[in-house]
């Protein structure tokens, strides 16, 4: 069930909202968000200083925000801000969840016993790894990202097409080979320090958004940081709503969203999965004049077929005389069990084969 316009005016879009995830969440109208992108703490449990070889200080992760006393502290701070965001999610919305092999086995078994469906799990393989400094085990090369619908009913959005056209044409994997935020990327802050110890990097953001949601949806993001989801939905033509209790990372976030220009709407389209467009019967072509009664259709290996005034073709080969509409002609024609119609055939003009398809498209451009 769609909200009314009167609840969405409700959601403050595209602002930052500062305080805890999970009172914040809770504020929010139920069922209200299409899509939730979660990078929560990973509480990664470091015991002092980490050091290079040179003896120099690795800037890691050290802040108040990612420590807990237990993992039962932190388990129970898991189930409450999953059950926070599965309450603001639409009935067919979805959430993803990134972590590192310190969180993200335990946020699975939660997001399961919350009542998300599991879709997919990621591996984001980066193409940069920071380095294992003390040699005592393998590099981190990789961070694990979970893609859950709100149930198993649910009817999530998935832009297989776009990702397909995103990866030259070939399907989507479930391993992402992309690299961790460096140079101009980087954010810092007013001391030249990096503003966020784990800031991702926009081309994963780009990647969910563009696979997972459509233009006007509405994306939250209860561990804000400094705006990576905030900055792609804006650029995407997406609704963001963020979440963040940090002032220093607000002010950051703030910055750069005010920096980032929306793409134009014809450049927000993404490659569409043929079934979703208008169906369009070959007789049309006939009706509008497009083609007419008589007019020889060809194909690819020089077969000759009539167009009938019905919308059906007549051909005639060493097997038979056909008849019936382009794809039973076709197959017919190839001895096949079945034919693409639309691709199979093509016309002329000017002396130049065109194939009808192309008419097909020219009626679809104007429905």
């Amino acid at each position: 069930m769609r909200k009314t316009s009167t609840q969405a005016a409700k959601l403050p879009l595209n602002t930052i909202l500062q305080g805890d995830c999970i009172a914040q969440m809770n504020a929010l109208p139920e069922g209200s968000v299409d899509l939730i992108f979660a990078d929560p703490p990973y509480n990664l449990q470091l015991k002092g200083d980490l050091h290079r070889p040179d003896n120099s200080k690795v800037d890691a992760v050290d802040d108040a925000w990612d420590q807990f006393s237990s993992f039962a502290v932190y388990d129970k701070f898991t189930r409450e801000w999953l059950k926070a965001a599965r309450r603001v999610l639409k009935p067919d919305g979805a959430i993803w969840v990134i972590g590192s092999y310190h969180n993200i086995f335990r946020v699975g078994a939660a997001l399961q016993d919350a009542g998300y469906w599991i879709l997919n799990d990621v591996i984001w393989r980066k193409s940069n790894p920071m380095p294992n400094f003390r040699g005592k085990r393998l590099t981190n090369a990789h961070e694990t990202m979970i893609w859950a619908s709100k149930s198993e009913k649910a009817k999530y959005t998935f832009n297989y097409e776009a990702l397909k056209a995103l990866n030259e044409d070939v399907q989507m994997r479930s391993d992402w080979v992309l690299p961790i935020c460096t140079g101009h990327e980087r954010l810092k802050d007013a001391k030249g320090a990096k503003a966020h110890p784990t800031q991702k990097p926009e081309s994963l953001l780009h990647r969910v958004l563009i696979g997972t949601t459509k233009p006007g949806d509405v994306v939250l993001d209860p561990f804000f940081g400094t705006g990576t989801t905030g900055a792609v939905a804006k650029m995407l033509g997406r609704n963001f709503i963020g979440i963040e209790r940090e002032d220093a990372y607000i002010e950051v976030a703030r910055a750069r969203l005010a920096r980032v220009r929306k793409l134009d709407e014809a450049d927000l389209q993404v490659t569409q999965p043929k079934r979703s467009q208008p169906r369009v019967p070959f007789g049309q072509l006939v009706e509008r004049g497009m083609l007419r009664p008589g007019e020889k259709l060809y194909s690819p290996r020089g077969d000759v077929a009539k167009v009938r005034a019905d919308g059906t073709l007549a051909a005639s080969n060493a097997r038979g005389d056909h008849h019936g509409s382009i794809h039973q002609v076709g197959a017919a024609l190839e001895g096949a069990p079945s034919c693409n119609g639309w691709t199979y055939w093509t016309f002329r003009r000017e002396g130049k084969p065109v194939p009808i398809d192309y008419l097909r498209q020219q009626i679809r451009s104007e429905l």
